[in-house]
């Protein structure tokens, strides 16, 4: 057992444990420069840290926390986003040397660039798994390649990987005409709403490693109103935990991240569900990933 003096994922039920003890590395990242509606993202990771000592051990399943959490300090995010990125993708690194699965906890979601480009230098291709209401493959928006609205477009375009969309109700013409072009899988709120969901989510061809990329606002808003843009018309909770299942289901999970958490004084039940959600994606990653 060590001495954490930083706030830890569970510290209420678990006893601190060494790196190279846990498969789950919880890395809280509290970057917040380009969210362009609600603010409050940089509280996302304390308020989830906070909402997890409220969690039993047990999921209804199983219990995710067996196979070990690690918590990490809180990622520097003073400084431009190609500074901040470069030390989440240090952080990164630093999980997968010590055989960890890392858990990167946002902040807004430009923090999953750093993340993916670690895991891309580690391990070539693989595929992004991403729950959102917005698309994200902006080029650019308001000035900046580095804005939450454009991770998803980096994540294509310059690091190359395959990406599926769940949820998405909300992009511009620019995001339809790339989707076309780069070819990206999507499976939109009203689609999935009218459908269900579906029992092979992802193509026959898509790489056998993934990563998950969880955007709160992926939640409809009566589940999760504590996000910057809350878009009518979102998922479900049992049916984004069933497509995380699907998703992953026989695959390698290269790890994962729940992002843009902007919590609402107060209003503990979305700081709470964001935690179960992390909690919840450790388990379908324990039960049903290789």
């Amino acid at each position: 057992m060590t001495d954490s003096p930083h706030k830890r994922f569970l510290a209420s039920e678990l006893d601190d444990i060494a790196p190279e003890e846990a498969r789950f590395h919880v890395i809280p990242a509290p970057f917040e420069a380009s969210v362009s509606y609600g603010g409050g993202t940089a509280a996302g990771p304390d308020a989830i840290l906070d909402a997890s000592d409220q969690l039993e051990l047990w999921d209804g399943l199983s219990i995710p926390a067996a196979q070990g959490i690690h918590t990490h300090p809180p990622v520097d995010c003073t400084g431009d986003a190609e500074a901040v990125l470069d030390r989440i993708s240090r952080a990164t690194r630093s999980v997968l040397d010590a055989g960890g699965t890392p858990v990167l906890l946002g902040g807004e979601h430009t923090v999953t660039y750093g993340a993916l480009a670690a895991l891309r230098e580690r391990f070539g291709r693989f595929g992004v798994v991403q729950f959102d209401a917005h698309a994200d493959l902006r080029d650019s928006y308001e000035g900046s390649r580095w804005s939450h609205a454009s991770v998803m477009r980096r994540a294509v375009s310059d690091l190359g990987l395959p990406l599926v969309q769940y949820g998405v109700r909300a992009l511009c013409t620019e995001e339809v005409a790339f989707r076309r072009e780069a070819g990206v899988t999507h499976w939109d709120a009203a689609q999935l709403a009218r459908s269900g969901v579906p029992a092979r989510p992802l193509p026959d061809d898509f790489p056998e490693s993934v990563y998950v990329t969880f955007d709160v606002d992926g939640l409809d808003p009566s589940i999760m109103p504590a996000t910057g843009t809350p878009v009518p018309g979102g998922l479900g909770w049992y049916d984004a935990l069933r497509l995380v299942e699907r998703s992953v289901s026989g695959r390698r999970v290269l790890g994962f991240d729940v992002v843009e958490l902007a919590p609402i004084a107060g209003w503990h039940a979305a700081d709470f569900a964001a935690a179960r959600l992390v909690y919840d994606i450790m388990g379908i990653i324990q039960r049903m990933a290789r």
